[in-house]
């Protein structure tokens, strides 16, 4: 499994999950915050399988594992 997500993309990612589930923890959104599962989970893994339909990534060239 290669590395596609990239520095910004990544922090942006943890952000939105971070907050997404901290909403949702407070019942402040209701249960569709835990969608924020998704982009918190793919922030960490640095990798998105939705990157590999169109062959696209944001890491830097090169720094891919």
């Amino acid at each position: 499994m290669k590395n596609n997500v990239g520095g910004i993309d990544r922090i942006l990612r943890l952000v939105l999950g971070i907050v997404l589930v901290a909403l949702a923890a407070t019942d402040t959104v209701g249960w569709w915050g835990w969608i924020g599962l998704v982009p918190l989970l793919t922030g960490l893994a640095r990798f998105c399988p939705l990157y590999l339909v169109p062959g696209f990534s944001t890491c830097p060239v090169g720094k891919t594992r």
